[in-house]
């Protein structure tokens, strides 16, 4: 079995939740193989890189659930939707289009050249993800709108997330009959993953 573990924005392949999952797995279920993509690229290229690493699971014979924190919750919805893996998210965003426009008002970092013209760097990530306006606009194009196959979804959401409104990712997954568990207290970095890590195993593997 493999888990593809979905990292969030300003975070790495070595992300804190990542390899705390991967030592976890190591210690508890040595068959569970954690796969941690560094996915500092743009929305395009790493929505076709997740589907794509889901694919190779299938074709294995192998099973694949999806896990995603924050940004990367969004991204393992849309290839959930995509591919009907089953999927753990804890604090997803849901509307990105709407979240990273914070980015658009603070000063231009740059301008690249791209296939049909320049493009504007409004962010730059600490892994390595230049933001562009364009960025924005696929965003925009693939707005999280429906859950495929609600029944595959396992959500997590702290209800003292200073980042992301949990209400909001809260309504949206429970109007689509995802089974939520809405938490009092923590936060967006879900500080107390480490705890939490044999009620969301057990979730994971009841859903593969």
């Amino acid at each position: 079995m493999r888990i593809i573990y979905i990292h969030g924005l300003d975070s790495t392949a070595n992300s804190v939740k990542g390899v705390l999952l991967q030592k976890y797995c190591n210690t508890h279920h040595a068959g569970i193989e954690v796969i941690r993509p560094d996915l500092n690229e743009s929305p395009d290229k790493v929505f076709a890189r997740l589907c794509e690493l889901v694919q190779q699971a299938k074709e294995a014979d192998d099973k694949v659930v999806v896990m995603g924190s924050s940004l990367g919750g969004y991204f393992a919805s849309l290839v959930s939707n995509e591919t009907s893996c089953p999927t753990v998210l804890l604090n997803p965003s849901t509307k990105p289009h709407i979240s990273l426009q914070r980015f658009v008002d603070d000063q231009v970092i740059d301008s690249i050249a791209c296939d049909d013209g320049a493009d504007t760097v409004i962010y730059q990530t600490t892994g390595g993800w230049a933001m562009t306006l364009k960025d924005l606009d696929w965003f925009s194009a693939h707005k999280l709108q429906q859950i495929t196959h609600p029944e595959k979804l396992f959500v997590v959401i702290k209800q003292g997330d200073e980042l992301l409104d949990p209400k909001v990712a809260a309504d949206f997954y429970q109007s689509q009959a995802v089974e939520v568990a809405l938490q009092a207290g923590g936060d967006h970095r879900m500080t107390d993953f480490e705890r939490q890590l044999p009620m969301i195993m057990e979730h994971l593997l009841s859903l593969a």
